[in-house]
């Protein structure tokens, strides 16, 4: 699998507004499937379902099985690497802009 099919995977993911919400949810804390379903009383079980496995198959969540229950963790690597790549490089150019034009304003004479 290449980097890019990966990107292109997480991209999908988060593009849409539920599984980013999704994903708010198990910033604090892992949380069951049922406990996930229950934030969304608009949607059915099956279609939480499919937004978590389109996070899954994002490696965005990893499902981790406990007897019954299925317990569901936030994996945030791969928005780091995202972040890493693309806004990494864009926030460092524009913070060099912003120093730049600071020195360029401070050096002009009144």
């Amino acid at each position: 699998m290449s980097s890019t099919d990966d990107s292109d995977r997480i991209f999908k993911a988060l593009a849409d507004g539920r599984r980013r919400r999704l994903l708010d949810l198990l910033k604090d804390a892992p949380q069951t499937t049922g406990a996930l379903c229950a934030a969304f009383p608009d949607l059915d079980r099956c279609t939480v379902m499919q937004h978590m496995r389109v996070l899954e198959a994002a490696d965005l969540i990893i499902v981790q099985r406990k007897g019954r229950e299925r317990w569901n963790h936030l994996n945030a690597l791969p928005i780091r690497e995202i972040y890493d790549r693309w806004i990494g490089d864009y926030a460092e150019n524009a913070v060099y802009l912003l120093h730049r034009l600071k020195s360029d304003l401070e050096t002009q004479p009144n």
